[in-house]
């Protein structure tokens, strides 16, 4: 007889699909599901093959173009399943993933771009990149409560 996914199993996996970093104890917050239940139910889900890794999604729009080599081309390989452009565009971005790559960065505060070496405010197990002082400021001031919050809640983990 097959497997089959109930509520729990969709509910949890739709979670997932969201941001698959979340701890299990966030999913059951979302999902409304005990947290046991949700670490089970995952566990029973790579078990039996549904789930067979969990892998970042890197998202190459936020890389500085002119950081970005033209690999080697590779021989390309006729696929059924996907076409010539999709599989070369595939097959190069792991050359793409070197020391020294740039990423665009936004302010937390302001929202422009961060041209130059960021303000990194550090706090709990986050960190927050702003364009100047300024907008640092500015964002500890508008934050201060929900910050301070953050910083109990990590230290009581601890």
């Amino acid at each position: 007889m097959p497997f089959q996914l109930d509520d729990y199993d969709v509910s949890i996996l739709k979670s997932l699909l969201k941001d698959g970093r979340k701890s299990f104890r966030e999913v059951s917050r979302e999902t409304g599901i005990t947290t046991p239940t949700v670490k089970a139910r995952f566990t029973r889900l790579v078990n039996v093959g549904f789930i067979k890794s969990i892998s970042p999604i890197l998202d190459f729009n936020v890389v500085e173009r002119e950081n970005i080599s033209k690999p080697e081309p590779k021989k390309e390989q006729n696929s059924p399943n996907k076409d010539s452009t999709q599989q070369k565009n595939e097959s190069e971005k792991p050359n793409l993933i070197k020391r020294g790559l740039k990423i665009k960065l936004n302010c937390e505060f302001c929202k422009g771009p961060i041209s130059a070496h960021p303000y990194i405010f550090k706090f709990a197990n986050f960190e927050r990149f702003f364009c100047c002082a300024v907008c640092m400021s500015g964002y500890k001031q508008k934050y201060t409560g929900r910050i301070e919050s953050i910083k109990r809640k990590f230290e009581g983990k601890e």
